[in-house]
């Protein structure tokens, strides 16, 4: 997949880039991590820009987001489940994601949209509970633009600082992601075990 995306870059250049986040917003399991940092890395040798490269791939992925937050208000959780078990397998996508995503949103509000887009796969995934909880659509716009903004701008930087190693920053991200959800985990534990304290004292 690595050369696909890297070749149709190449060839199509902002277009390519375009479509390529455009998709991986919709089907997350395409990695933007690749996208981003090697379209920080091609404007080292040709001719787009950072200004650009920012611009047409957040652009794209506020348009792949509000796909999948309209997609959001036409389901509920029940059809989603279903669409996953028959058609998840194919981009790699699993009940256990969705409801992870479901789940941080019901918690955390509309802040998740915003936070959510630094988290990669959950970042995609976010638009759906945003969708079938009906959040403000302005709201939502809003948040998933300034997140997508910071985290393509950050990833492009980074992919033209290095250069040609650009493909290491994308095995660094995969550690970024796995602490990450390690963070989360244990700040959800320890909510749950404040939780219970409190009730305990209040049974007290």
């Amino acid at each position: 997949m690595e050369n696909w995306i890297t070749n149709t870059m190449e060839e199509f250049g902002y277009l390519g880039i375009f479509l390529l986040i455009t998709l991986e917003n919709i089907f997350p399991p395409i990695p933007s991590e690749v996208i981003l940092t090697f379209g920080g890395f091609m404007t080292t040798y040709t001719n787009l820009t950072i200004f650009g490269v920012v611009a047409i791939s957040t652009i794209g992925s506020v348009f792949g987001a509000v796909v999948l937050y309209w997609i959001g208000t036409l389901l509920d959780m029940n059809r989603v489940e279903k669409i996953v078990d028959r058609w998840g397998h194919i981009i790699r996508l699993s009940k256990e994601d969705l409801h992870k995503a479901n789940n941080w949103f019901s918690k955390f509000g509309n802040w998740t949209v915003f936070f959510c887009r630094f988290i990669p796969l959950i970042r995609s995934l976010i638009s759906l509970p945003a969708g079938m909880a009906r959040m403000n659509f302005s709201i939502f716009l809003l948040l998933t633009t300034l997140g997508t903004l910071i985290w393509n701008f950050i990833l492009i930087k980074i992919g033209a600082m290095v250069g040609g190693s650009w493909e290491n920053i994308v095995q660094y991200m995969d550690v970024y992601s796995n602490a990450v959800y390690g963070i989360i985990a244990v700040a959800v534990i320890i909510a749950i075990c404040l939780f219970i304290r409190k009730r305990l004292m209040k049974a007290k």
